[in-house]
């Protein structure tokens, strides 16, 4: 199976049914009065995470998600059907961004987890809503409530509680491979992990974990380089990672150059991983000069950092570093991301207080006027303009949303077209 873990889409929630405008005429009824029902509310795109997937191939090929429309309003106040919510399901671990904001909308960690990531519009109301003692019989009514709409980033993230990282051909597959049933390819080339490959390791003591094999790192991978930049971002889960090191420098590079380079790595990536729980695994000791390197390498980092000597062609010296893991899940939480960037990103909904304007006003010359802003785009989208009464309706909230004052004090004069959206008016002061 092809493993994607980054995929961009379209959604677009379905918008709400137009109400209608309709009066009770019938025999030996008095007083029928109005009777134009509602419109029924749009769906939604619901993103629920599931285990039965484990990439993101689904949608990568689908890049647009449109939800259904609510139907109109009909007479005798009858209310239009709703539209069928859309659920899309995603692997586990799946992180949505919106990508016109650059903000956080979830993050789907655990199995049937479920967000609700375009709403859709609510219903127009039809002419029965507006009937007052002042106005019995109105002509008002209003057009559904557009759907949200805009462009995501579904980005996969590995759930898994350690992670393997180190230089190619370092002997991590192989690792994977004999302590857990996961079976990566493993030959003697560089880059032969081309996607994250994932195991559940069992100690003997009966603990368990999920490992994660991660392609390669090289220089300059937090900068884009090689294979592995495409999968740091499957580091920031893991709780514990290992740094599996050729000691038998069976490709003719200096384990302790490699340790620098991978760490420096980790450092320039985001999350603070290098504040993360780490040990070293020594691997290939079963090489000729080895052990010589091990000696070296312990001397040059010095006795804080834990070195586990293990040759994972011979199984020997696998326990005691799966032991030490097992230790170090047990006491290590779930490390949180970077407290400035969950407060910057991670924000769903915000609330727009009276210091931000409702409106913008551009002169586009030649006595035309553009007015954009999310509130008063929506009251424009939601008229209905079939009757005098919607007309006198919506120049009222015009006016009391303050957009004649502000046109007049731009310089609009008679006769001017303000556009709004698709329409255009023209103003009189």
């Amino acid at each position: 199976m092809q493993f994607i873990d980054k995929a961009k889409i379209y959604v677009e929630a379905g918008s709400g049914g137009d109400g209608v405008v309709a009066f009770r005429r019938e025999a030996h009824v008095p007083r029928g009065g109005p009777a134009g029902g509602d419109g029924g509310r749009g769906g939604s795109i619901i993103f629920e995470a599931t285990t039965s997937l484990s990439t993101l191939l689904d949608i990568r090929f689908k890049r647009e998600y449109r939800a259904r429309n609510g139907a109109n309003g009909m007479a005798k106040k009858m209310a239009g059907a709703s539209g069928q919510d859309m659920i899309v399901k995603v692997p586990v671990g799946t992180m949505l961004i919106n990508e016109d904001t650059g903000m956080t909308i979830a993050d789907l960690t655990t199995d049937k987890q479920r967000v609700v990531l375009a709403k859709g519009g609510r219903g127009g109301r039809g002419n029965a809503r507006f009937a007052t003692s002042r106005n019995p019989a109105p002509t008002i009514c209003e057009r559904g409530e557009p759907g949200e709409s805009f462009n995501v980033i579904c980005e996969l993230k590995l759930l898994a509680d350690v992670g393997l990282v180190g230089f190619p051909s370092v002997g991590k597959s192989t690792l994977l491979s004999v302590v857990s049933r996961a079976r990566p390819e493993i030959a003697d080339y560089h880059f032969t992990t081309i996607v994250p490959n994932l195991g559940v390791v069992q100690a003997k003591d009966g603990r368990s974990f999920v490992m994660a094999d991660l392609p390669g790192l090289i220089e300059g991978a937090s900068q884009g380089k090689g294979l592995g930049h495409q999968f740091l971002r499957h580091i920031e889960r893991c709780r514990v990672i290992v740094h599996v090191i050729d000691m038998g420098a069976s490709e003719g590079r200096d384990p302790i150059e490699d340790y620098r380079i991978i760490n420096d790595e980790l450092a320039e990536y985001k999350y603070r991983l290098l504040e993360r729980p780490q040990i070293i695994i020594a691997n290939k000791m079963d090489m000729e000069g080895a052990q010589e390197n091990l000696e070296r390498f312990k001397k040059e980092v010095g006795e804080d950092v834990e070195i586990f000597p293990i040759s994972a062609i011979t199984h020997e010296g696998l326990d005691l570093p799966i032991y030490r893991i097992a230790d170090l899940l047990a006491q290590t939480p779930e490390f949180p991301m970077d407290e400035e960037e969950i407060q910057e990103k991670s924000v769903l909904y915000t609330f727009e207080g009276d210091s931000q304007p409702e409106f913008n006003i551009h002169n586009l010359g030649n006595g035309i006027w553009e007015v954009t802003g999310e509130k008063i785009e929506k009251i424009v989208a939601m008229t209905s303009f079939v009757s005098d009464d919607s007309f006198k309706r919506f120049a009222l909230k015009m006016r009391n949303l303050g957009l004649d004052e502000a046109l007049r004090v731009a310089g609009a004069e008679n006769g001017d077209t303000i556009r709004i959206l698709d329409f255009e008016f023209d103003w009189m002061d």
